[in-house]
């Protein structure tokens, strides 16, 4: 395996694989606090150009992070496709880069062969790949997925209705979701953030939001994004959940550190398939964000990008029905600016779906960043017209719950105008019985939450 190259008569040899991921990741904080960034452009160039040369079997024969000190790798390591890797296994990182982005390789291909790549060989080609280039490669796949509805389809952009409050009040939580209905969201999930992470809350919402769907016929999906062992416990309790929910990190050790592992996820897995309320198959709904594993000191000195794909391999394993990347709900550590923010967003939507996952993305920012809410403009229609599985709205785009911006109802009903998408099939027809949306377009109804009342 060779790591020397040489850029404009000055010679550069990296150490290793861990060195020339992280130096060919594009410019993040998170790498730099992390002290593994290129020290200047001239040295990512020089550690792009030696990955884009390194061949699969290379990044496969020298793992990261062996499979036998981490069962996140071995869960990826174990799920890789033999026969398919073998085809592929000689490719040079930039071949497979040049394959993905070619017109050759549609929708079934590209899930075809991802089943034979690592998350690393994934990681590797989102590294040589411009913002147009992780636009174009996500947009070409399209992954369905069905709990008690199916969202993914082409033209469809679904959405998370996030009617959080800052002390769980169930009318309160009632009130903002009637109001984030009423602007055709909730497709993809009604998602709440507890405060309380008891079983009984978690239990009262999950009812609540049950109740609503009931009495209206709403075709859609409930969870509270409460900790998965939480969860649990309200399920065997009796509670009504659709999806269960728990956020990844791509190392053991990082997620020893959100107090899960292989084993309880397992065990959540099984508990869905007998006692979950959707028609299934797909029960899971998983969150990740770039930088999580370096704030548990669990990034193994791998870059955060690397990092964020290896949550993907693991999410993999359970074939959810939404995942999304929280994309700047960590901070400036990690995600600096808004060009820093975007380039994850573009990023982690393409490396999801390379894995074959529903990916998703809440657009969001927290307020000691150098981004606004003209940024999570720009992503937002950037990641639509990547066709992005959903994204998350929460009332006017301010989530007094967990304190940081994300995207309003109305941006998500403005991204699905502007761009010529709609809400999922069976979604859809529930708007037009309510008359809040006749031919794919809002009605003057929209925005108004008392017709729930």
């Amino acid at each position: 395996m060779n790591t020397k190259t040489t850029v404009l008569g000055q010679t550069y040899q990296f150490r290793d694989l861990k060195e020339v991921f992280a130096k060919a990741n594009e410019d993040k904080s998170g790498d730099q606090l992390a002290g593994i960034d290129a020290a200047d452009s001239r040295e990512r160039v020089a550690a792009k150009q030696v990955l884009a040369d390194l061949t699969l079997a290379d990044i496969r024969n020298n793992p990261m992070v062996p499979a036998e000190e981490d069962e996140v790798s071995r869960v990826i390591e174990e799920g890789i496709n033999e026969k398919i890797y073998n085809e592929i296994k000689n490719w040079s990182v930039a071949e497979l880069r040049e394959y993905i982005l070619s017109h050759q390789a549609g929708d079934n291909e590209l899930k075809r062969i991802s089943r034979g790549l690592s998350s690393e060989m994934i990681a590797a080609t989102a590294k040589l790949m411009s913002n147009l280039d992780l636009i174009t490669a996500a947009s070409k796949i399209k992954v369905v997925t069905h709990a008690n509805t199916a969202i993914g389809h082409k033209g469809v952009l679904a959405s998370r209705v996030q009617p959080n409050h800052p002390s769980d009040n169930v009318q309160g939580i009632k009130a903002s979701l009637y109001e984030g209905l009423s602007y055709g969201i909730g497709d993809a999930v009604i998602g709440i953030n507890p405060v309380i992470d008891t079983a009984d809350s978690v239990k009262d919402i999950l009812n609540m939001t049950k109740d609503v769907m009931t009495k209206f016929d709403i075709p859609t999906q409930n969870c509270v994004l409460a900790h998965v062992s939480t969860q649990m416990r309200a399920i065997r309790n009796g509670a009504p959940a659709d999806l269960i929910f728990q956020s990844l990190a791509g190392s053991e050790k990082g997620n020893n550190a959100f107090g899960i592992d292989v084993a309880l996820l397992d065990e959540a897995d099984e508990l869905m398939r007998k006692q979950g309320t959707s028609y299934g198959p797909n029960f899971w709904y998983f969150e990740t964000g770039q930088g999580s594993e370096l704030s548990a000191e669990a990034h193994h000195g791998m870059d955060q990008v690397t990092m964020e794909a290896r949550c993907y391999g693991l999410a993999r394993k359970y074939n959810p029905f939404i995942v999304n990347t929280v994309v700047g709900f960590i901070g400036p550590e990690y995600l600096y600016d808004s060009r820093q923010v975007i380039r994850a967003g573009l990023e982690d939507h393409y490396m999801g779906k390379m894995h074959g996952l529903p990916m998703g993305c809440d657009v969001c920012y927290t307020n000691h960043m150098k981004v606004d809410q003209n940024d999570m403009d720009n992503l937002g229609i950037l990641l639509s017209s990547a066709g992005v599985n959903f994204v998350i709205g929460v009332a006017m785009a301010d989530d007094v719950m967990l304190n940081y911006q994300s995207t309003s109802f109305h941006d998500i009903a403005a991204f699905r105008e502007v761009m010529g998408l709609r809400p999922a099939p069976d979604f859809e027809k529930w708007l037009e019985k309510m008359g809040i949306m006749e031919n794919g377009r809002l009605t003057a109804k929209a925005g108004d939450p008392t017709i729930f009342m």
